[in-house]
């Protein structure tokens, strides 16, 4: 029951708590409908949120608190990240001159996000160009998602002022960036930002490289991540044949001897551009790739250097034609895919002949080195075992 001095503010938080009550109550696979009501409310709390913000902003009222600005009130007080408080308020000021976009938010014919792509051309074009068609956008806008809507607005942005959207292009462009973080907790950090044609050739490059296969367990990040690295690793190679015989990009790190026997308490492989990688994982590198070895640390006459393609292109021709693809149970992905795998480990003296090797993708063969696994090939038939169930010590009672 709804008490007559009752806010609104309390009425809609009294509202949150019963259907809180509500929706556990309710069977998890019917819950489709609740959230679409859900979403569809919190959209229309915006349009009233909108027209709200701009009122207090008009009022001065942000001033009281000693802001400065409604950007820093609302990441103080609304508890935005200056990027969405900056976003909320010019959403809020362009929908004062889009009053149906904002009629169709506080209907909940559109989303929040579609009404953020409205204000944004606005901004771009100027909302007078906006609302000579705006009945058009918006019935394009009830039929998509926001982000297909954003081309559309976007396409509109060039229909109207060619020579604008290319100026908004161009300043797009200058902040396009990329940063390689250091090496941190086992980790490195990639960050950036890039033009839409260029996220375009990029996505084009690795989506071949991160479709799942049979039994794929990697998230869709993890195999987004995966397929980026295999790009670089066949960048400039001019792989065509599809065996994998050519050159590799060149990866430097320096390891110890001990750290390639896998002795206990050798040093991490040292990478040139900084950072650490762990012993099995100089080891799995090591199967396939050119090896220098330096046994003098003195002036360069002293050293005795010896490098040699771990596995020749002959071999690896050869190794493709009989494996076809990776050989890891279960596992189709292609030659290209694949990395030359010493069954009897390079770094621990086995041979780099046809019969020592097998065909691995990338994922597997981690598992070979860094996870334990076993792979073998026994009567023409290849065996992976999982590393023996580890079983963690109790924590010891004080």
């Amino acid at each position: 029951m709804c008490r007559a001095s009752e806010t609104p503010f309390e009425r809609i938080e009294s509202a949150i708590r019963d259907l809180r009550g509500w929706l556990a109550e309710q069977p998890g696979s019917q819950l489709g409908a609740a959230i679409i009501r859900g979403r569809q409310v919190i959209d229309r709390i915006e349009a009233v949120n909108g027209e709200a913000t701009r009122r207090f902003e008009k009022a001065g009222g942000y001033r009281a608190d000693g802001s400065l600005g409604m950007v820093p009130w609302l990441r103080t007080h609304g508890k935005l990240s200056a990027g969405a408080a900056a976003e909320h308020l010019e959403t809020a000021r362009q929908l004062e001159q889009l009053p149906r976009t904002e009629e169709a938010l506080a209907r909940g014919e559109i989303g929040y996000q579609h009404a953020v792509a409205m204000a944004r051309t606005a901004e771009h074009v100027g909302a007078a160009q906006v609302r000579k068609a705006e009945s058009k956008l918006l019935k394009a806008a009830e039929s998509m998602d926001p982000g297909q809507f954003v081309g559309v607005a976007k396409d509109f942005e060039h229909q109207v002022d060619a020579e604008s959207a290319l100026t908004e292009a161009n300043r797009a462009h200058q902040r396009r960036y990329l940063q390689i973080g250091e090496a941190m907790s086992g980790l490195v950090r990639i960050e950036g930002q890039v033009t839409p044609d260029a996220g375009a050739i990029i996505r084009t490059a690795i989506e071949p490289y991160a479709k799942p296969s049979k039994g794929d367990e990697r998230t869709t990040g993890q195999r987004m991540a995966d397929a980026l690295l295999e790009v670089c690793r066949r960048g400039g190679t001019g792989l065509v044949s599809g065996n994998g015989g050519g050159p590799r990009p060149q990866l430097i790190i320096t390891a110890a001897v001990d750290t390639l026997a896998g002795i206990d308490g050798a040093p991490a492989g040292q990478l040139e551009w900084g950072g650490t990688v762990s012993a099995e994982t100089v080891r799995r590198l090591a199967c396939d790739s050119a090896i220098t070895r330096i046994t003098g640390l003195g002036e360069l006459e002293w050293e005795i250097t010896h490098a040699s393609r771990t596995i020749p292109p002959s071999t690896r021709r050869a190794l493709v034609a009989r494996d076809h693809h990776c050989v890891f149970p279960g596992c189709d992905r292609p030659a290209p895919w694949c990395d030359g795998h010493h069954l009897i480990f390079w770094a621990d003296g086995g041979p780099t002949k046809l019969e020592n090797l097998g065909l691995v993708c990338g994922p597997h063969h981690r598992k070979v080195h860094e996870e334990g696994w076993t792979l073998k090939r026994e009567d023409d038939r290849w065996v992976a075992t999982p590393p023996p169930l580890r079983v963690a010590a109790r924590a010891r009672s004080a």
